[in-house]
């Protein structure tokens, strides 16, 4: 048996570099968990754009993750 201490943990690409996370993170706590507000960060997840709305989705293990800043003008 596993000691349920053990947290079982996932490895991403954060914008290109490994970074392991608890299963069952969430992109909206990867970005909490970064220091970034969440306003003021764009994200995307294998090459998707994800809303700020969308981020309560489960991150998983090898998914691609891009922060990056908004652009906003015209």
């Amino acid at each position: 048996m596993t000691d349920p201490a053990e947290a079982v943990v996932i490895t991403v690409q954060l914008d290109g570099t490994p970074h392991s996370l608890a299963t069952g993170t969430t992109l909206a706590q990867l970005v909490q968990s970064l220091g970034h507000a969440p306003q003021a960060v764009s994200t995307a997840v294998n090459g998707k754009f994800v809303a700020r709305e969308q981020r309560a989705r489960v991150l998983q293990a090898n998914d691609v993750v891009l922060l990056f800043q908004p652009i906003v003008g015209g």
